[in-house]
């Protein structure tokens, strides 16, 4: 269960994790902004192969919807390209996936593609930005894991985060990213329940140290 403070955020019993009294903590997973940058804030997830961002986030599937939108996609998009940047020293090649099934089928399926995501990215690659979609959601992530792109921006939560933990659950890593400060924590969470046991696996809390350390090299 969370409680949210205003200085800031402890979940299931958990240590604070980070002074958020610049912030909103509930609006953070709603790619909140955080005024101190004036940076959108997101999550980022990191295994091996690749990285995802999302343009919704904690929300329901059912708000996150009508919370598609060119403003807020491209908001992902320029994260997910500033963030990566800075981790890999490059322009970073960037996949964004569609909402609705197969792309949407022509408009068969839904029209939200076409007359939201594909105008957006339009416009979003002509400031100079390296990004391809809109991409089928299952095979997006495929391209990613043989390298076809650095980031992956899904539209929602589970089309990106069951990706990830199917790939890289016990190496992936959790970045807020658009904070100012280096914030990383591994993505499988807390494990109350065998605390103490000597059977959890640190490789996780190892990687989460890789990319905090380019993180505060580079500048957060």
């Amino acid at each position: 269960m969370q409680r949210i403070r205003r200085d800031r955020v402890e979940t299931d019993g958990a240590i604070p994790l980070i002074n958020l009294a610049h912030a909103d903590p509930a609006a953070l997973g709603r790619g909140a902004v955080n005024p101190a940058s004036g940076r959108i804030v997101g999550e980022m997830n990191v295994i091996p192969a690749f990285s995802t961002f999302r343009v919704t986030s904690h929300v329901s599937l059912r708000e996150a919807l009508g919370m598609m939108t060119p403003a807020r996609s491209t908001a992902a998009v320029e994260l997910a390209n500033a963030t990566l940047t800075r981790m890999l020293g490059r322009c970073p090649r960037i996949g964004v996936a569609a909402i609705n099934p197969h792309a949407g089928e022509n408009g068969l399926f839904g029209r939200d593609g076409i007359e939201m995501i594909t105008p957006t990215l339009g416009t979003i690659r002509a400031s100079g930005i390296d990004c391809v979609g809109r991409i089928w959601a299952d095979v997006v992530v495929i391209r990613a894991r043989d390298g076809g792109f650095d980031g992956v921006v899904s539209m929602y939560h589970d089309q990106g985060q069951i990706a990830t933990r199917l790939l890289g659950f016990k190496q992936g890593v959790t970045v807020t990213a658009g904070l100012n400060v280096v914030f990383t924590t591994p993505a499988h969470g807390t494990a109350f329940d065998i605390a103490g046991k000597g059977v959890a696996d640190p490789g996780a809390r190892r990687r989460a140290l890789e990319p905090a350390a380019i993180h505060a090299r580079r500048g957060a």
